[in-house]
């Protein structure tokens, strides 16, 4: 394997960038941390506020809704945020969007009804949805040096999967402890305060928000007036058409994979013959300690391809170290599950993880190599956000409609089956269409 080219010596971080870096690994895990304390809270959040039982099916069509419109909204902003990212500058869109996410989590906590929640997880969606986009093209920009540039933007993104593991290990203790805690809207629900400590990514921003400059490379086009205008029809020209197209369809597929499978594993848990009959509090904390093993792959599978993208100049190749692992995976996971039980959800989502979040990370290396500087922000937003978040999300709902049609007795093992049709297509969908990824031309950013 050949590595990518890099300078005769690349200097040593300063300590401006190292503050970027630690910025940005904040901004990568409480992304992470506000969208997948979903799948551990949705179920007693909505049986409480629909005054339903957690694995009714009024509260199963629900979840589509609040998995899939708020990933709508994000999307629809966030590629709104992609072009602002290009036009204004990418700290101040940065900056605005985690403030936004994270009070958005805050007052999400509060509310009185489903339709509150939904409305305040559209605002959480928007802001990391933004933050992603503003983040990525921030500092793919700050490191010239393709193989430090690599590593810098390979190891940040994988404390995504740290706020993962955080966000496990917060509602473990709060189910746990919850009792001990100021009550809120005259309750201890675990499922409010987990959405509470979404605040906690604002404070040290606010507290470090003037020591950040801006992207060198956006700030020196735009002084000179060389910047040009970002445009979505620019996506689509023959320059870049192949590019946006697959993958649009790419960032669908790994969205589809996650949404659709990896989020439902949650509600599949209280329906394995381990966790029937357990205390309310014990199955939570079942929950969150499955929900751990799959951060915990998760974080396994970013590092590994933090390593490999300085390794493999294929980016076809890298990509493929995941995905077929996955699409042999999933189906397995996913079928067997609701009979084998509780070792095979730990491990098998362990693995099924690994290989699916380290699909995220690489969609983060991958794009800001393949557009200019004034289509960074604009092309990585309209994969990650019409691809990933407008449709790939859509098959959470996929999924919980197939439930009904699904063999099996009890809801959580009808889920189960309906994941794997579902997770099991995407990745068949992927692979097939990383045929067309194109590779990158040059080590450097494009210009």
């Amino acid at each position: 394997m050949t590595t990518l080219p890099t300078s005769p010596k690349a200097p040593p971080l300063t300590p401006i960038q190292w503050l970027i870096c630690v910025i940005a690994a904040i901004g990568f895990a409480f992304d992470s941390y506000e969208l997948l304390m979903l799948p551990l809270i949705v179920r007693p959040a909505l049986a409480d506020l629909l005054g339903a039982a957690p694995n009714s099916l009024e509260v199963n069509s629900w979840v589509g809704t609040m998995q899939y419109v708020p990933a709508v909204a994000g999307g629809i902003f966030g590629l709104l945020g992609g072009y602002l990212t290009d036009l204004l500058g990418r700290r101040r869109v940065l900056v605005w969007s985690i403030l936004l996410y994270a009070g958005s989590a805050f007052a999400a906590g509060y509310a009185t009804s489903v339709e509150w929640l939904l409305f305040w997880r559209c605002c959480t969606f928007v802001g990391v949805c933004v933050e992603f986009v503003a983040a990525v093209a921030w500092l793919a920009e700050l490191f010239p040096d393709p193989a430090q540039r690599e590593r810098v933007v390979g190891y940040t993104q994988a404390f995504g999967s740290i706020g993962g593991i955080m966000v496990t290990g917060a509602y473990y203790l709060i189910v746990t402890y919850g009792q001990s805690l100021p009550e809120v809207r005259g309750g201890h629900e675990a499922w409010r305060y987990t959405l509470i400590s979404g605040l906690i990514p604002a404070i040290p921003l606010i507290l470090i928000r003037p020591f950040l400059p801006e992207s060198p490379t956006w700030m020196e086009k735009k002084r000179a007036g060389t910047l040009q205008r970002p445009s979505f029809a620019a996506l689509f020209t023959p320059e870049f058409r192949r590019t946006t197209i697959v993958t649009t369809i790419m960032m669908a597929c790994a969205y589809a994979a996650a949404f659709g499978a990896i989020q439902q594993m949650p509600r599949i848990v209280p329906g394995l013959e381990q966790v029937q009959g357990l205390p309310r509090t014990a199955v939570e904390q079942t929950i969150s300690g499955v929900q751990s093993f799959q951060e915990f792959g998760g974080l396994i599978g970013r590092l590994l391809l933090a390593y490999l993208a300085v390794v493999i100049i294929s980016r076809r190749r890298l990509l493929w170290i995941f995905q077929i692992p996955g699409l042999l995976l999933l189906p397995v996971v996913y079928l067997l599950t609701p009979t084998v039980g509780l070792p095979l959800a730990q491990w098998g989502i362990f693995l099924v993880g690994m290989a699916t979040i380290a699909q995220f990370s690489f969609w983060g290396n991958y794009l800001p190599r393949v557009y200019p500087t004034h289509l960074r922000g604009t092309g990585e937003s309209f994969a990650a956000n019409v691809g990933g978040r407008m449709i790939g999300t859509m098959a959470a709902l996929v999924t919980v409609s197939l439930v009904t049609s699904m063999p099996g007795g009890a809801l959580p093992v009808r889920l189960a089956y309906a994941a794997a049709a579902v997770g099991t297509t995407a990745y068949i969908i992927g692979i097939i269409a990383s045929r067309w990824l194109p590779e990158p031309t040059q080590a450097t950013l494009p210009d």
